[in-house]
């Protein structure tokens, strides 16, 4: 009851699910793997040992909140990717990430997060789920404005990364992206550094996605301009809630029980890795 009452305390955008994989989405590999269903409202991606599979956004977007529903692949899902993010193009590009790292069965998924700007990442914060995210759906979120970048489980709040430019760091709000979704095999990594190698006897693998809803600025590449008016740099609407949100208290404590209880790595903690110093956001309010 307590975590019901905080959520509903965030004040967040609740999705109002419209949206159609045939109008919104368009199949980027795999074939047949790709399969819509039920009159566009679920989409099942595949893998076997030949090929995964994916989908891209028809639209681009710059800024705007970002909601998709997805069953992760049951069992013996090691070595498996499957994914929810938002990307441009090119060595210089910017991506938000939704990376959901199989396991073998009765172990844990791993959920990673990354933030990508001008094509240097390395912000990844891991976790992992309270409940079990291959028996039914859950609603995987993230809010994107000029501010912020607010990622969400079940509108519960597990990361927030901050414009910190004012600190030298570069922060995603100039390049607009696609939606993307995939199901790929990477065993070298996926499951503990790579140890556990994906079993093919299990093939093929299924992930379902679902709900798929944006509320969002549509980019123009012909016109350089969005939907919510303007240029790249003006491109909000100050009627939309996304484009200012952020956590109050009862969201600060959400995320606060989420990375005190599931989060299972930190780039900012990772002493090793970064031996010449954390990045200078590190140092700063997480929310």
């Amino acid at each position: 009851m307590l975590l019901q009452l905080s959520v509903l305390a965030l004040v967040l955008l609740s999705p109002v699910w419209a949206d159609n994989f045939y109008q919104d989405a368009t199949v980027t590999f795999g074939d047949q793997r790709a399969q819509i269903k039920d009159g566009g409202r679920l989409l099942a991606l595949s893998l076997d040992k030949i090929s995964g599979s994916g989908f891209q956004s028809k639209n681009e977007y710059l800024f705007g909140r970002f909601d998709m529903q997805l069953k992760l692949v049951p069992g013996n899902s090691a070595g498996t990717v499957t994914t929810f993010y938002l990307s441009s193009q090119g060595a210089g590009h910017d991506e938000i990430d939704f990376e959901f790292l199989g396991n073998s069965s009765g172990q844990p998924y791993t959920v990673h997060t990354n933030v990508y700007s001008q094509g240097k990442g390395n912000k990844e914060q891991q976790f992992r789920l309270w409940f079990d995210p291959t028996s039914s759906f859950h609603t995987y979120s993230i809010v994107w404005n000029s501010q912020r970048i607010i990622f969400l489980v079940d509108n519960i709040p597990i990361r927030v990364f901050n414009n910190h430019e004012a600190l030298g760091i570069a922060f995603p709000k100039n390049q607009a992206m696609r939606v993307y979704a995939s199901l790929w095999n990477a065993d070298d990594w996926a499951t503990q550094g790579g140890r556990v190698k994906t079993d093919w006897s299990m093939a093929p693998f299924t992930a379902s996605y679902r709900n798929f809803n944006t509320n969002a600025c549509v980019w123009s590449a012909a016109t350089s301009t969005s939907s919510c008016g303007g240029s790249k740099t003006e491109s909000v609407n100050n009627d939309q809630t996304w484009q200012t949100q952020q956590l109050n208290a009862n969201g600060r404590n959400r995320v606060r029980w989420v990375q005190q209880k599931y989060m299972i790595y930190n780039y900012c903690a990772d002493a090793n890795r970064f031996s010449q110093g954390f990045s200078p956001e590190c140092k700063r309010s997480r929310f």
